[in-house]
C-alpha cells in the first residue's frame, strides 16, 4: 500500500457525485476483481520472468530453471502456479513438459507495460 500525505487538493471540499457516472462506472467495474488472480500470478518478480521468456519461446521445464537459476522443482511450482491462474499452459511430449504462454494477451500486457516503463523512465 503506498501512503500519500493528504492535502487540501486530494479531496473534495463537498460530497457531491454524478449519479449518472456513478452508475454506469459501477456497472462497468462489476467482475474486473476476477482479473485479480492474473495480476497477482505476474506480481513476483521470478514469475514475471519466467512469463516474459514463455512470451518469447516455448520452454521446457529444465529451460525455466536454467534461466531464472532456480532448481527445477522451484521452476515447476512458478508454472504450475501460472498454469493454475490461466498464464500458462502446458504440453507433454514423452519425458518432457513443454510451457508456454495460454495466449497472446498476457504478451501483450507486458509488452504495454514495458512501453510505459520505458516512457516513465525517459520522462524522471
Amino acid at each position: 500500500m503506498i501512503n500519500l500525505p493528504k492535502t487540501s487538493h486530494d479531496v473534495c471540499d463537498i460530497f457531491s457525485f454524478n449519479e449518472e457516472k456513478v452508475a454506469h462506472l459501477t456497472q462497468e467495474i462489476k467482475g474486473i476483481g476476477q482479473l485479480a488472480p492474473l495480476f497477482k500470478a505476474l506480481a513476483d518478480p521470478t514469475r514475471l520472468k519466467i512469463v516474459y521468456a514463455l512470451s518469447l519461446d516455448e520452454l521446457c521445464v529444465c529451460d525455466v530453471a536454467t534461466i531464472i537459476g532456480s532448481t527445477v522443482a522451484t521452476a515447476s511450482h512458478h508454472l504450475r502456479l501460472l498454469s493454475s491462474s490461466g498464464v500458462a499452459r502446458s504440453r507433454r511430449e514423452g519425458k518432457m513438459v513443454f510451457y508456454s504462454l495460454a495466449d497472446l494477451c498476457v504478451a501483450t500486457i507486458l509488452e504495454t507495460a514495458r512501453r510505459h516503463q520505458v516512457h516513465n523512465e525517459s520522462h524522471s
